[in-house]
């Protein structure tokens, strides 16, 4: 009997021949992280554990993105602490304000988590590197406090569901789309501790940055990761940045599943995620004309190069709707120059859009957002929970950047198609 993607990278760095769901393993770790907000807790652990030294400064980054720039004196003092334990042991992947970006989209974009990786970090959104091929989950600050002691962690292997994707695309439809419409159809429960693998034709034409989104939301589902297993798109992305060896794994033909899910893409339109919860997508022509005040293009989710790239497309040459505030927030420095050379900023701006340097900000109601009570927000983010931007009264609602821009110039929920 084979052994699903998932099931082969944990045998790997368990150092066994195989491994079954539900069996409980200890594996090695390629790579760690944390940001402003979880790291503060690991140090603090990793301290009072007595530990001097890291188990390899290489394979441990800290991200400060969640709050920066500074937004507070108590912000200020998270950051601060990271800034003085990456010093002291002197860890080269620390990622200052002007050289960072938003931990999920800079890691890849760095090289520093690849195809065959175990990566844990202390963000709930690590498995957005299951897009690479990787074992990608999130983990508590005590939990990566151990990693960072003794380069280990234990998991129960989990069961696997396939999901395959077939058809074409229709206008307009993204991996946001496809993810969304993924939750909607299993319920934020409906992977719960399982591995959601991504296949089929259509999940083999997506490119990295669609992939990664798609990895992104795998939690939103409960899952324990997503994957996509890795191919020559994957190899493109990662050859010219790679830091480190890695090992492309695959699915045995005769791996067993606990469940195959087939999706006809063809069937799928641009999707909305209503509030309270990212379970709630419908398609973006069943809604009623919804108001809006504020929409967000960006975070961990959706502010790479092609997201940004898409917004443009439909604000070139249009304003953004009186009354309607939209932020732009490209998710790395290095997205943030590529974007300004390409001339997206000057379309944002001649759009009436508001650019920031790249920051988690909003997205999990830190600042440079918040809603007050009543407001509603379109957000490219990943979660839209009561309260997840601002004021309990609040609303957010979760689609992709085009469905986003879209809103943004007509001042409600739109689809791309309803511009002139």
């Amino acid at each position: 009997m084979g052994m699903t993607i998932t099931e082969k990278i944990l045998a790997a760095h368990a150092g066994l021949d195989r491994v079954e769901p539900g069996e409980l393993i200890e594996v090695s770790v390629d790579f760690s992280l944390a940001n402003d907000i979880t790291a503060p807790i690991a140090i603090e652990r990793f301290r009072q554990a007595g530990a001097e030294k890291l188990y390899d400064v290489s394979r441990i980054a800290l991200v400060p993105d969640h709050f920066v720039p500074n937004k507070d004196i108590e912000s200020a003092a998270q950051c601060q602490l990271l800034r003085e334990f990456a010093v002291e042991h002197e860890l080269p992947h620390y990622y200052e304000v002007g050289r960072m970006g938003i931990e999920h989209a800079l890691l890849p974009e760095q090289g520093l988590v690849l195809p065959g990786d175990v990566v844990v970090g202390a963000d709930s959104h690590t498995c957005t590197y299951g897009g690479l091929g990787a074992f990608a989950t999130g983990v508590g600050s005590t939990d990566l406090a151990a990693v960072m002691i003794t380069g280990r962690t234990w998991f129960r292997v989990p069961a696997s569901i396939k999901f395959i994707f077939q058809g074409n695309l229709r206008p307009w439809v993204t991996g946001k789309d496809l993810i969304l419409y993924t939750i909607g159809q299993i319920g934020v429960d409906g992977a719960r501790y399982r591995a959601m693998e991504f296949t089929g034709p259509v999940i083999d034409q997506l490119s990295m940055d669609q992939r990664l989104t798609m990895a992104n939301m795998a939690i939103e589902a409960g899952a324990k990761n997503g994957i996509i297993a890795p191919d020559e798109c994957t190899r493109t992305f990662v050859e010219e940045r790679a830091q480190r060896s890695y090992q492309f794994y695959q699915s045995d033909p005769d791996a067993q599943y606990e469940q195959v899910i087939t999706y006809n893409v063809s069937e799928i339109e641009p999707q909305v995620a209503l509030p309270p919860s990212p379970a709630n997508s419908q398609p973006v022509s069943s809604l009623d004309e919804i108001p809006i005040d504020q929409v967000v293009i960006g975070s961990c989710t959706n502010g790479r190069i092609e997201d940004l790239r898409l917004a443009a497309q439909l604000l070139k040459s249009r304003k953004v709707a009186p009354r309607v505030r939209c932020l732009i927030i490209p998710a790395t420095q290095a997205i943030y120059r590529q974007a300004m050379d390409e001339g997206l900023f000057t379309i944002f701006l001649e759009a009436e859009a508001a650019i920031s340097t790249p920051t988690c900000g909003p997205c999990l109601g830190g600042y440079m957002g918040i809603l007050a009570a009543g407001e509603r927000a379109v957000a490219t983010t990943n979660r839209n929970f009561v309260g997840r931007m601002g004021h309990p009264e609040s609303e957010v609602y979760l689609a992709s950047p085009a469905v986003a821009a879209a809103s943004a110039v007509l001042g409600r929920i739109a689809s791309p198609e309803d511009l002139d």
